[in-house]
């Protein structure tokens, strides 16, 4: 029988801390939620290598150190609000949640019901999963406080940028060709301010595709 919790462990002492990420209570959650039930049947013995782990329908759960650093960058607190778009499996809203007074996860219906299933797994409470287009964020329960973009972006829709708070952060994996850069943004009135963290590379999120132009 695989240890699992023996794993989570190794994750997080040879992955996540060597990553400069230090904050407790990053590391607590990460220690703390069973990321191999977020993960299909089939590949949970690998659900602590330091890679990104495919979900099906062009979609991962992001390598470790990549999620932990955008988490690290964000600085979650823990009275904010947070959306989680292209939540997939719900493994960040789970680990988020361990942070945040509460999460809002947002993805496609294919993935929704399995999160809501992953979550309850883990006895989380507080957060809330949404059925709909990535792209379209989740206006009802916001504006947010923090929104953490789980997937490569093109470009950012600016429906998505009015869901954040006024001082608001913003993390995001922007994809350009063979390059992929998370930057963190911090809102100042209609406009963000964005700051370079650190390289990385993800799969484009539907709906966050560059828009080709055509010339007639």
């Amino acid at each position: 029988m695989t240890d699992f919790v023996q794993k989570r462990i190794a994750m997080v002492d040879t992955q996540v801390r060597p990553s400069d990420v230090t904050k407790f209570p990053i590391i607590n959650a990460m220690l703390t939620v069973a990321r191999e039930q977020f993960i299909p049947d089939k590949l949970k013995s690998i659900a602590y290598v330091g890679d990104h782990i495919p979900l099906g329908k062009n979609r991962v759960l992001l390598d470790p150190r990549i999620f932990a650093k955008m988490l690290d960058a964000l600085e979650v607190k823990s009275n904010q609000l947070v959306l989680v778009i292209g939540c997939g499996s719900g493994y960040g809203v789970a680990i988020i949640s361990q942070i945040a007074e509460a999460v809002v996860g947002v993805d496609d219906p294919e993935f929704c019901l399995e999160a809501e299933d992953c979550l309850a797994s883990q006895e989380v409470d507080n957060a809330y999963i949404v059925e709909g287009a990535l792209d379209n964020g989740d206006s009802k329960h916001g504006p947010y406080d923090s929104i953490f973009i789980e997937g490569g972006v093109e470009e950012l829709p600016d429906n998505i940028v009015s869901q954040l708070k006024d001082g608001g952060k913003i993390i995001a994996l922007f994809v350009e060709g063979s390059v992929g850069k998370v930057m963190l943004g911090v809102k100042r009135g209609d406009a963000i301010n964005w700051r370079f963290e650190f390289n990385g590379m993800a799969p484009i999120l539907k709906g966050f595709e560059k828009v080709k132009k055509f010339n007639f």
